[in-house]
């Protein structure tokens, strides 16, 4: 005897078209994209404050005129008032040998004379100081560039530099 095979009826049961599932599979990798390469626009209130996008540039930025003034526009330094900083310093050295300063012995008291401890370099890094000779609120700001060697003191914690605390020659 040869298998019977009962033949099935499916009623109410719409097949899907292939094109609707296209369409549908397009909408979705469209939707994923969008979310994927979603950005939020900066907010100019929310400035970047690590040592290393404040007062790091390593190489030399190549800025032949107006080094300090386009640099502070770049990197948005200014009060936290708004106000232009009367002095900056940008540190033209690795950031792996700005890490190094925390191991350093040559630990002291900062130079504001608060309670908290400062690690000197032991090894004088090429600095360029910008000196506010102009205006008072950020962004007319105008400054004068002066290139020095010195000594590097910062604030450390556990993973590295945390603040830049000054200069000594």
């Amino acid at each position: 005897m040869l298998p019977v095979r009962a033949a099935r009826t499916m009623t109410g049961v719409k097949a899907i078209d292939v094109k609707e599932i296209s369409i549908l599979m397009i909408l979705m990798v469209f939707i994923y994209l969008l979310l994927l390469f979603w950005e939020k626009e900066p907010d100019e209130n929310i400035v970047m404050t690590s040592i290393e996008h404040l007062n790091v540039d390593y190489p030399k930025s190549n800025i032949p005129v107006r080094y300090c003034n386009a640099m502070i526009l770049q990197k948005i330094i200014r009060e936290p008032n708004h106000m232009c900083k009367k002095e900056h310093v940008f540190i033209h050295e690795r950031p792996q040998k700005l890490n190094s300063i925390c191991l350093s012995p040559r630990k002291m008291t900062c130079l504001n004379n608060s309670n908290i401890f400062c690690f000197q370099s032991e090894t004088k890094f090429k600095l360029t100081v910008c000196h506010l000779v102009e205006g008072t609120a950020y962004p007319g700001c105008r400054y004068q560039a002066s290139t020095v060697e010195g000594h590097v003191l910062v604030t450390c914690d556990t993973l590295g530099p945390i603040n830049f605390q000054g200069y000594v020659k």
